[in-house]
């Protein structure tokens, strides 16, 4: 039995970095509705903030997407 282990390494460091990033993706996209709350309880417009957190979980939900389709092909 043979390891690859510079693929295993990358594989790893990969699964990281695109873990990390939709986290924070969703955590902007959370940061964003309770920014809109906030804006809406003080009279100001919502929409910038409404349009950034529907985008942060587009991409989400784009990531994931994507991933499924690697793991069905």
């Amino acid at each position: 039995m043979h390891i690859d282990w510079a693929a295993l390494g990358s594989v790893f460091g990969v699964s990281l970095v695109v873990t990390v990033a939709l986290v924070g993706l969703f955590t902007l996209g959370i940061v964003g509705l309770s920014k809109r709350e906030e804006a809406s309880a003080r009279g100001d417009s919502v929409a910038v903030a409404t349009t950034g957190a529907y985008v942060c979980f587009a991409l989400c939900a784009a990531a994931v997407a994507y991933g499924i389709s690697l793991i069905m092909t």
